[in-house]
Formats: C-alpha cells, structure tokens, sequence
C-alpha cells in the first residue's frame, strides 16, 4: 500500500499507532513519522567520511534496539535514514550546494520525492568526501534492509497491516 501523506503526522504518535503507517517507496516519511523521526534525526550527519561513520553506525545501533524491540515502524524508519544518509550524500557528491533540481518544490509536493516536473541541473565535479560519505551510508543501509529480522518483521508487519 502506498505511503499516506494526508495523516495528521503533528498529532498521530506511530509508536501508539503502528497500524496506520505504510512503508511506502524509499524514504516516504521519513521526515514526518514520530516519534522515530525525533529519537534518529538528531544522529544523522554526513559532512565527512568520519562523521558519516559514526552517524550510519549510532543509527544502525538503533535499528537493532526497534528490531530487539519488535518495532518494525522504528526498524523501517531507521532504514529510511540510512537510506537517506546514501542518497543525500550522493546528492552533494553530484551537485555542489546540494540543489539537484531548478526551481522549489511545488506547495502540494512539499516532504515528497521527486523532481515534480522541475529540470535536474548540470553536475558538479565529484565531491571524494560526499561520496565516501554516501558509500559508507550505502554499507550499512544494505546491511539493514537485508537484515534476516527485519526482513522477517516487515513480512509480519505488511501481511497484518498492509492487506
């Protein structure tokens, strides 16, 4: 099922809730689920090789305590931010500044992937450290969605609530 961006996410407490998040694509929600977008974002950084390793690896430690927890939607969403880590990353490798596409985003696209429309502007030459970075995120984002409990708890979790 897709990811449901008409929820009150100020209001709605996933952790009380888990039946009403979607896993969606990518990193849908990743910056609106609560309280799990508060417990990880504070420890997501990828200025540097170094900090991208002790950020992938402080949020990796936090997807092992949702999956020891049984928290599939902490587990998802720490696997969102790893996700995240790689392809931010990736993005300030390609394009100085980090302004992948020309214009903003449109009103009703805001917290939404996607070049909606808006041309994707010309590469930078590769940034080493924003690469390294996103390889290091990448590691251990693949480690995390291939993950034999995590695969087994989002088996769980879509067959009880993604029917």
């Amino acid at each position: 099922m897709p990811f449901n961006y008409d929820q009150n996410f100020h209001q709605l407490n996933f952790r009380e809730h888990p039946e009403l998040y979607r896993v969606g694509k990518g990193e849908q929600g990743v910056l609106l689920v609560e309280p799990y977008k508060g417990e990880i974002l504070p420890h997501w950084r990828f200025r540097t090789p170094e900090v991208a390793q002790e950020s992938s690896e402080r949020i990796y430690a936090l997807f092992e305590d949702y999956l020891r927890q049984e928290d599939f939607v902490g587990a998802d969403m720490a696997r969102k931010f790893l996700q995240m880590g790689y392809t931010r990353a990736r993005r300030y490798a390609n394009h100085r500044g980090g302004k992948k596409y020309d214009g903003p985003v449109p009103a009703d696209k805001k917290g939404q992937s996607g070049a909606h429309g808006r041309a994707e502007l010309p590469r930078a030459p590769e940034d080493p450290e924003k690469a390294a970075a996103a390889r290091i995120f990448k590691q251990k984002w693949d480690e995390a969605r291939l993950h034999p409990e995590y695969v087994r708890q989002r088996a769980a979790f879509e067959a009880r609530y993604e029917k």
